[in-house]
């Protein structure tokens, strides 16, 4: 009797990101480096929630992210 094979898929490091699922080969170590990568080079008028919580500026660095984490970033625009 023959053993059946059987085929896995690996994938990486899962986020969803403003209600998207985004997978990542390695995860962003923290929400810094997260918001790094979304959005290079921009600091200011961004307010984020992870896990619908809202995490201030000051501790970006210091918030770890993990597999399946639910990011919510939200940017001002110019308008009238």
């Amino acid at each position: 009797m023959a053993i059946p094979k059987v085929y896995l898929k690996l994938l990486g490091m899962e986020l969803v990101i403003n209600h998207t699922r985004k997978t990542f080969d390695v995860l962003p170590a923290n929400l810094e480096a997260l918001l790094a990568i979304e959005l290079p080079g921009k600091k200011k008028g961004i307010a984020v929630a992870l896990n619908n919580r809202i995490i201030p500026l000051s501790v970006w660095a210091e918030t770890i992210l993990n597999n399946n984490d639910s990011v919510l970033i939200i940017t001002a625009t110019q308008g009238g």
